[in-house]
């Protein structure tokens, strides 16, 4: 193998190394379902690529799934599903999610709810913050739960996007 060749097989696999990392920190990356708390939409196991980028030039909108770093261990992570945006005032009254006074129709829950935890209360969020819930709202340390709390726009590292595994259940996991 001659000098030339040598050199062009470094580059090529410093390119490929460079390339992976560029995906991985800024694109998308894999990460594994731990638990039931987002049960029916998802379950414990499940393979998902979570997109990265997106949130880097829109807006996170109500409803989507997001997994987020759990800010009393940050390399933890959570996946729930928006329910309140930032400046809005969430409360918890029954089986019925209110936010701005207003009784917020979705059907995403698995069941009804037990407890509204700390959204007894009126909760306001701030410009940057969110309030999730897991779609299995009886299973689920959310924002219900003070160790839990509004997540930080920051601590939002994307959106899950796609199920790759189980096969059966493969695909898009947008307007679920």
């Amino acid at each position: 193998m001659s000098k030339e060749s040598v050199k062009e097989w470094i580059i090529y696999i410093l390119a490929v190394i460079i390339i992976s990392f560029c995906i991985v920190t800024f694109v998308g990356q894999r990460t594994v379902v731990d638990g039931h708390s987002m049960n029916d939409t998802l379950q414990d196991k499940d393979n998902l690529i979570v997109d990265k980028l997106s949130y880097r030039f829109t807006d996170i909108d109500r409803f989507d799934i997001v997994v987020f770093k759990y800010h009393e261990d940050p390399k933890t992570y959570f996946i729930k599903r928006v329910i309140g945006l930032p400046g809005e005032t969430v409360q918890i009254i029954g089986d019925d999610i209110y936010i701005d006074g207003e009784i917020l129709e979705e059907d995403y829950g698995k069941e009804p709810m037990e407890s509204p935890g700390r959204a007894s209360e009126p909760i306001t969020l701030g410009e940057d913050e969110y309030f999730v819930l897991g779609d299995n709202r009886n299973d689920s340390r959310d924002s219900r739960d003070p160790s839990v709390g509004d997540v930080e726009r920051d601590a939002i590292i994307g959106r899950a996007l796609f199920r790759i595994t189980p096969f059966n259940k493969a695909g898009l996991l947008l307007d679920r």
